[in-house]
């Protein structure tokens, strides 16, 4: 496995970059979505991220990594609410959506949805043990018990994985082409792993640490399925599909007593369906309380300085730079981000009066990206106040701050789609790097790329 050719690294991302596989068919880098990327490219890509941010983007402050999850010291008031709550005996149930990591919150619907498929498994099994007891049931159960097995095969190895989000969701491995299809690197059969287990001792002065090493072993090398809480993904389609000709869709007031019980159900784990019955301005209101009561906002604490300072840069700059820090997001934060963004796109589209193809007057619903920024901005991207004294002396600061925040996020909902696309130039550093350590993973992900773009 190797690039085609050595040559200087090009300062456009258009470069040619073209790879041969181990068989020796070639392989051209060309951009594709970062949902796209197996688990083990997006967490080398968040390493190539944060070294060209550190080499080339004069941000003047410093950048990191943010963390998965991220355990933070709780406020006093956020202390004295839990124990109410604690004490508060109608409370008999733990918060499944609201006010929890957002790993957390999707840890808990892949939990649910478990949950879920096992019922249907048991009731399935209920009704062939029926079908058994009738005549020439014996026949009947066979049959079902072939096709079924196949299924099974597909999804026996992970009843024991724990419901972390890291963990992807194991695709059907019947229905892929083209390459084969492996959930981590220790998924490789006995001869690769052989090899790689080899590869990894003659090279104990360049391999990556051990802690490294154990953390790429568990990922994935196929794409993990889009991490996004099943309550932002429902709010979003049912506004999608009932709001767009809303006006001022996000600033009307809504029913605190409707929301609340939304709110409730989804804390609970119901499986919540929206309806077109369901008021948009109740659910446009749920979305932003979820967004709002995130520990961490979805742009994380870490990097709220980097954003910001992406607007002291040359324009034609500022684009790349707010993509590489989108980057180095954790997945969950990353997928949550553009589908959201996704979302808020589509609203704008529809800020302004219409006219339909049979002449009627579509009225616009008036949010603008300007309109949107300034209402989701200060959810999305925040720090933590150290005091509320603090938090009344600097309004001046404060006012010029909110106005950056709001630019921000305009320019991402303006150009989402771009923000969420990996150049071949940064694909290329990805397989370079896991060339130094793991070239037949390369080979494996070579190959999934060529029978992608097939």
């Amino acid at each position: 496995v190797f690039p085609v050719t050595e040559k200087e690294k090009p300062k456009s991302s258009h470069g040619d970059f073209t790879w041969n596989s181990m068989s020796g068919r070639s392989v051209r880098l060309r951009s594709v979505s970062i949902q796209s990327l197996s688990e083990l490219e997006r967490a080398r890509l968040q390493e190539v991220a944060f070294y060209q941010l550190q080499q080339d983007c004069d941000l003047s402050c410093q950048i990191t990594i943010p963390k998965d999850g991220q355990k933070r010291k709780k406020s006093l008031r956020k202390k004295l609410d839990s124990l109410g709550k604690e004490k508060n005996k109608d409370r008999e149930f733990i918060p499944q959506a609201f006010g929890m990591p957002l790993s957390q919150v999707i840890a808990n619907d892949r939990a649910y949805k478990l949950k879920q498929d096992s019922q249907r498994g048991e009731q399935k099994d209920a009704s062939d043990f029926v079908a058994s007891l009738l005549p020439f049931g014996n026949k009947r159960q066979n049959k079902e018990l072939s096709s079924s097995n196949s299924s099974l095969s597909s999804t026996s190895e992970t009843p024991n994985e724990s419901t972390s989000p890291s963990t992807p969701e194991p695709a059907p491995r019947a229905r892929r082409r083209g390459a084969m299809s492996v959930d981590s690197i220790t998924d490789l059969d006995d001869n690769q792993s052989r090899l790689l287990e080899a590869l990894q001792l003659s090279l104990p002065a360049e391999a990556q640490s051990k802690k490294e090493k154990a953390r790429d072993k568990k990922l994935s090398l196929n794409p993990i399925y889009r991490q996004v809480p099943r309550l932002v993904d429902s709010c979003c389609q049912h506004l999608e599909k009932h709001g767009l000709q809303t006006v001022g869709i996000f600033r009307v007031g809504s029913s605190k007593k409707r929301v609340r019980q939304l709110r409730e159900e989804f804390d609970r784990g119901v499986d919540v369906s929206l309806e077109e019955e369901h008021s948009v301005h109740d659910v446009a209101a749920l979305l932003k309380e979820f967004l709002r009561d995130m520990p961490d906002p979805l742009l994380t604490r870490e990097l709220y300085t980097a954003f910001i300072n992406t607007l002291l840069l040359e324009p034609e700059e500022q684009l790349g730079t707010l993509q590489l820090l989108i980057y180095l997001l954790p997945p969950c934060n990353c997928d949550t981000l553009h589908r959201l963004l996704q979302f808020l796109s589509i609203v704008a589209r529809h800020a302004e009066d219409n006219v339909s193809k049979d002449g009627q007057e579509v009225p616009g619903n008036k949010m603008t990206s300007l309109n949107l920024a300034t209402i989701f901005g200060p959810n999305l991207l925040h720090k933590q106040k150290s005091s509320d004294k603090e938090f009344s002396v600097q309004s001046s600061a404060r006012a010029e701050e909110s106005t950056a925040i709001i630019a921000v996020v305009q320019k991402m909902i303006e150009n989402y789609e771009a923000l969420f696309m990996v150049p071949p130039d940064l694909q290329n550093e990805v397989l370079v790097s896991l060339l130094e350590t793991d070239p037949d993973v390369v080979d494996y992900l070579l190959r999934r790329k060529a029978s992608q773009s097939s």
